[in-house]
């Protein structure tokens, strides 16, 4: 127990440094390329972020352990809007944000329909809807490159300057070390938290699927909450969100992409019966705040927040559907 309890206490503060030099990199990397910092943080830092569900979904699933390798997944989409971005928001309110986070929320939304519409349809995620979902990764990465380029050409235009971007970038080598060392640190803080807490939960007799949808999950959202508060606290209100978005897109579109194409991934009947909605009803939640232009302030942080502990609480009285 108290090696596993070393080992959570050491991935935080590797989770925590390894945010703060992924941001400092991130942010250089948008000035270097001219794209305004949403687009970066979606994909560089969201993507990122993700490596460590990445690492745990398929170990998982070449350890058979199906559940854990999706309820990770969807359990960190969940985790990240309610629980993250609630936390992060709670500490540092975001007033203003991008309006390309209202429309990337949108393919968010549209991504986690999808993968409602497979595990209604579907007893297992195949070679093949992994290769669909992964596909539909690259396009969205394509897409999101052209229309950043676009975005900062038209703002250059109207003599907008982007505030983050204001400053002179890194040099190049600097730049890469940043993302590189924060990449290293979030990975390997994220598998010592997850080794540490696992360990502790099967001592204690949790179900694979709750440890999966709760403890992994968190943990391997971690890097996401390290990313997105050093971002709120230092006002990049852009790379905060977008990292969310970011992540929660990778995470289906890449990571169940990836770890089915390499294995299949069968999906228990409780996953379309209740995660599944509840990662669904979040992401809408968010998307109907951004869409109504609502600051992101303490009173959206608290009501997320409280979400997220509903959800906990049920799981952990067995609830594995909306009938019970």
């Amino acid at each position: 127990m108290l090696l596993d309890l070393t080992l959570i206490a050491a991935g935080l503060v590797l989770l925590f440094f390894g945010g703060e030099a992924l941001i400092r990199g991130a942010v250089s990397l948008a000035k270097k390329l001219g794209l305004p910092t949403l687009i970066i943080s979606l994909t560089v830092v969201g993507f990122g972020t993700s490596m460590p569900e990445l690492l745990v979904s398929l170990r998982a699933a070449y350890a058979g352990s199906p559940d854990i390798a999706l309820g990770n997944v969807i359990g960190s989409n969940t985790a990240n809007i309610l629980f993250i971005l609630g936390l992060c928001i709670l500490v540092a309110p975001i007033e203003k944000y991008d309006a390309g986070a209202r429309a990337n929320m949108i393919k968010a939304t549209v991504v986690a329909l999808v993968m409602m519409a497979i595990s209604l349809t579907s007893s297992d995620l195949s070679r093949l809807y992994g290769a669909i979902l992964f596909a539909g990764l690259i396009v969205y990465i394509v897409y999101s490159y052209f229309v950043g380029r676009k975005q900062t050409l038209a703002a250059n235009e109207a003599g907008e300057v982007d505030e983050t971007l204001a400053a002179a970038p890194m040099s190049g080598l600097l730049t890469a070390g940043y993302l590189a060392l924060g990449f290293a640190l979030l990975f390997g803080g994220a598998e010592l938290l997850v080794r540490g807490a696992v360990s502790i939960a099967r001592d204690i007799g949790i179900s694979e699927a709750v440890i999966g949808l709760t403890i992994v999950a968190v943990g391997t959202s971690l890097p996401e909450l390290a990313a997105s508060m050093v971002a709120a606290i230092k006002r990049q209100g852009d790379v905060a969100i977008g990292n969310i978005i970011g992540s929660n897109i990778f995470n289906i579109l890449g990571i169940l992409g990836i770890a089915s194409m390499v294995k299949p991934i069968s999906i228990s009947p409780n996953f379309p019966a209740f995660d599944i909605p509840v990662m669904v009803l979040a992401t809408v939640a968010l998307l109907v705040v951004l869409l109504a232009k609502w600051p992101l302030g303490r009173i959206v942080g608290a009501v997320f927040m409280a979400g997220y502990i509903a959800y906990t609480l049920a799981l952990a009285n067995g609830v594995t559907s909306f009938g019970m």
